[in-house]
Order: structure tokens, then C-alpha cells, then sequence
């Protein structure tokens, strides 16, 4: 009879420790959804926000569609995206000549001069 109580008991001790941990687990995820939920957006944050969006493709309109400078001294320019899309679609009919250009342009305009030699040093 002991044997059956003590293998009830082991089984018992289990089943808690199981019950225990789940509700643990449970707690743990309860908490974490509550702490990551965004609060609910209310009408003035929905003005703010469609305010902003307003003011950044007013910002970005004038650089979608007029030419421009973006770096003068390397020869890069801003184009308007439908002379842009003309311009590429024209350039790939040969995809090989043009990947090779297009190459070369990265190149171009991501150069970065290697600095200068550091002076020697009087005590070497």
C-alpha cells in the first residue's frame, strides 16, 4: 500500500508542478500583451498623424518632380520620375550595357578618396 501512495503522491507533485507552470507561462504572456499593446488611437492623434503624412509628401513633391542637383561636383542629378522611368527603360534595352553603366554610376557617385598618407613621425 505504501508503494501506491507513494507513486499517487509522485504523480500528484507532477500534475502541480505542471499545473503551476502553465499558470506561470499564462501570467507571463498575460503581462507581456499588456505591456506591448499600443494604446488606442484617438481622433487628435489621427489629425497629428494625417497632418504629418500631408506635410511629408509636400516636403517630397518639389523632389519627385523637378530637376535638380544632388551632388554637383560629381555630376549627379534629380530627375522627375517620368523622365527617370523613360530614361531606364530606353538604357535597358541592352540589360548587359546597361548593368555595366549602371555599375559605373554606383561607383561614381559612392567614391570616397582613400585620406592621405599620415606624416612620419620626428622620433621615428
Amino acid at each position: 500500500m505504501s508503494c501506491c501512495s507513494e507513486r499517487t503522491r509522485s504523480t500528484f507533485a507532477y500534475v502541480v508542478a505542471g499545473a503551476g507552470a502553465f499558470c506561470i507561462v499564462a501570467v507571463l504572456v498575460w503581462q507581456t500583451r499588456k505591456l506591448i499593446q499600443p494604446p488606442p488611437l484617438g481622433e487628435d492623434r489621427v489629425a497629428v498623424r494625417v497632418k504629418n503624412l500631408a506635410e511629408v509628401r509636400g516636403l517630397d513633391s518639389p523632389a519627385l518632380t523637378t530637376v535638380g542637383w544632388v551632388d554637383q561636383s560629381k555630376g549627379i542629378v534629380r530627375l522627375p520620375i517620368e523622365t527617370a522611368l523613360k530614361l531606364a527603360e530606353r538604357k535597358w534595352q541592352n540589360p548587359a550595357q546597361a548593368r555595366s553603366n549602371l555599375i559605373a554610376r554606383v561607383e561614381k557617385a559612392t567614391y570616397v578618396p582613400p585620406p592621405p598618407p599620415a606624416k612620419p613621425s620626428q622620433y621615428e
